[in-house]
Parts: structure tokens; C-alpha cells; sequence
């Protein structure tokens, strides 16, 4: 394919730029350097997304992808695995794109490439939507997280106000309708982006959710508001202290961004104030709790491994912080 297909192919396929903008969203506005963070890793994740779209080969997209700043690169490599996934749908595609971003430079954002896959699952047609048989059985869970922030994202009113779960929702080897909560983490994380990063109007979304859903939407909010950032120290004192029993959920989510960064090499200020304050621990000691729980049992027939890791994450937090 010549460079001016790929080109066009890039212009087809890619989501305007203009969808990240908070005013479009109809997002909350904290203050405008808060609205320039969330606009940038709108811009960044779509900049992931064409590049793979556009690129001669995954080598130079890849490297492409590695000049973008250690803060925003994650974003855009959840991007590029949306891309390698639509891609992948394509008719005459060989369906080996992700795998191949998986297999590279991708493996260290694992975390964020299951996500992006998620966003592929939202954006096509059910019968084009991605396999996931042979994703990693643990985080396989992370692309109906992916799946949740998008339809918060774009169909804000609808998951957001509405507080919609889709009842055609299907998952494989899906215990107990785990797959409704899953959606819901990705929906939290969505829900510091609809809050502009403001802990008061965040709290007063996940507050208008039953009360059943909102550990799973605490976790999401921890997750992005350690690894997205805009919060200071003060903000996510008062995130911790008001998230009341759910704050758990809020320190394993955390403590799960931190993870998905040090795993990638991408820690920065911002995750280190969140570990702090939220875990009361460094993003080092934040995703070691992590790994060190990491579960090898397969699922059992009520609870996914995933949601024993994410039980046994929350109450390491809470005894070794202190919080």
C-alpha cells in the first residue's frame, strides 16, 4: 500500500479530533489546565490510533509511538491497539496485528492494550468484534473496562445519567455476571473524565449510582485518577477520606495504575502524589502489592481470578498503608 493510501486509510478510519474536546463531551470544566490534560490524552490516544493505521509496518509505528512524552505514550499505545483491532476486522486482513503489538513493544502495556481492545469491541459490529479466547486469562477483564469507559465516554447520558447496562452484554466463561461489573471499573475511570478531574462533581457521579455499583466505579476512579493525574495532594485527600467504604476499591485501582505504569517504565510526578496520598505508599511499593498477589489459579465458578486479585490488592492496601 502506497504512502497516500495509507494516508487516506488513516483519514477513513481515524475518529476526529474534535471528539476529545470536553465542550463536544459536554464534560464538567475544573479549570483549564485540568481541561488542556484530559483534551491532551484524547489527542494522544487518537494520535496512537493513526499512527498504526498509517504506518508503512508495527516497527515504525511503534517508534514512533515511543517519541510521544512518557506521560501521555500509554494513552497512545491504548490507541494503537484499538487501531491494530479494527484492523484486524478488515476484510483480507490476517487478523495478526494485536498480536504482533502484544508480541513487541506493546507487551509493556499490556494493561492499556486490553483496554484499547475494548474500545474496538464498542466501535464494531458484533459479529466483527475482536476473539478475546486467546487473551491472557487474567486481564481479559480489561477489555470490557475498555469497553465501559468508551460507551461512558461517548454515550454519556446513557451509561453516565441513565445508569444503562446493556443486557445483551455476552462474555465468555463469564462467572457470576462478572462482565457487568468489569464494565463498571471501566465506566468509573470514565467518570474522572465526564468530572473534568474535579473530585466534588466525580464523587457526586458515582454517588447518583446504586450503591452495589459503586465499589467496582470507586476502583475505576482510583485508576484513572493515579495514572490520567489532575488531582493535587489536597484533592486526593479528599477523594480518599470521602469515598468511605469503598475505599478499598479506590486504593486497588490505584494501585493498579501504578502498576500499568512502572510495568511500562512510565511513572511520573503525578502517580507518585496519587500512590501517596490514596495508598500511602511510592508507585514502586504500590504495584509490588500488586505483583506479588498476582493469582495463578484459574477462575472459579463464582469469582474470576481477576476479582480475588483485586479483593486481595484492596486488602493489602488497607492494612500496609494504613489508610
Amino acid at each position: 500500500m502506497t504512502a497516500g493510501l495509507r494516508a487516506l486509510r488513516r483519514r477513513i478510519l481515524t475518529p476526529a479530533s474534535s471528539s476529545t474536546s470536553l465542550e463536544v463531551r459536554g464534560f464538567h470544566r475544573k479549570n483549564a489546565t485540568a481541561q488542556e490534560l484530559l483534551e491532551t490524552i484524547g489527542h494522544t490516544f487518537l494520535e496512537g490510533y493513526g499512527q498504526f493505521v498509517e504506518a508503512p509496518d508495527q516497527h515504525t509505528a511503534e517508534s514512533r509511538l515511543e517519541r510521544i512524552p512518557p506521560q501521555f505514550r500509554g494513552f497512545a499505545y491504548e490507541g494503537a491497539a484499538m487501531a491494530c483491532s479494527v484492523l484486524d476486522a478488515l476484510p483480507g486482513s490476517k487478523g495478526q496485528r494485536l498480536s504482533g503489538l502484544l508480541a513487541g513493544r506493546g507487551a509493556a502495556h499490556a494493561y492499556m492494550a486490553y483496554v484499547g481492545l475494548g474500545w474496538a469491541m464498542a466501535r464494531l459490529p458484533r459479529m466483527l468484534r475482536p476473539d478475546t479466547t486467546g487473551a491472557d486469562p487474567l486481564l481479559r477483564w480489561l477489555v470490557l473496562d475498555g469497553y465501559g469507559f468508551h460507551q461512558a465516554y461517548f454515550h454519556t447520558d446513557r451509561y453516565v445519567h441513565r445508569q444503562y447496562r446493556d443486557p445483551r452484554l455476552a462474555w465468555p466463561r463469564d462467572p457470576a455476571s462478572y462482565a457487568h461489573r468489569a464494565v463498571d471499573q471501566g465506566i468509573g475511570r470514565a467518570l474522572w473524565f465526564v468530572g473534568g478531574t474535579d473530585v466534588d462533581a466525580v464523587l457526586a457521579l458515582v454517588g447518583a449510582f446504586p450503591p452495589a455499583r459503586r465499589g467496582d466505579l470507586f476502583g475505576g476512579v482510583g485508576l484513572a485518577a493515579t495514572y490520567a493525574g489532575g488531582a493535587d495532594a489536597d484533592e486526593l485527600t479528599r477523594l480518599r477520606e470521602s469515598a468511605g467504604e469503598y475505599r478499598p476499591q479506590l486504593l486497588q485501582g490505584s494501585a493498579f495504575a501504578a502498576e500499568a505504569r512502572e510495568r511500562a517504565g512510565l511513572t511520573v510526578q503525578h502517580t507518585e502524589l496519587a500512590t501517596e496520598v490514596l495508598c500511602g505508599l511510592d508507585p514502586q511499593g504500590a504495584a509490588r502489592v500488586c505483583r506479588e498477589l498476582r493469582p495463578t489459579a484459574p477462575d472459579r465458578a463464582d469469582t474470576p481470578a481477576y476479582e480475588t486479585w483485586r479483593q486481595s490488592i484492596a486488602g493489602a492496601l488497607v492494612s500496609e498503608g494504613g489508610r
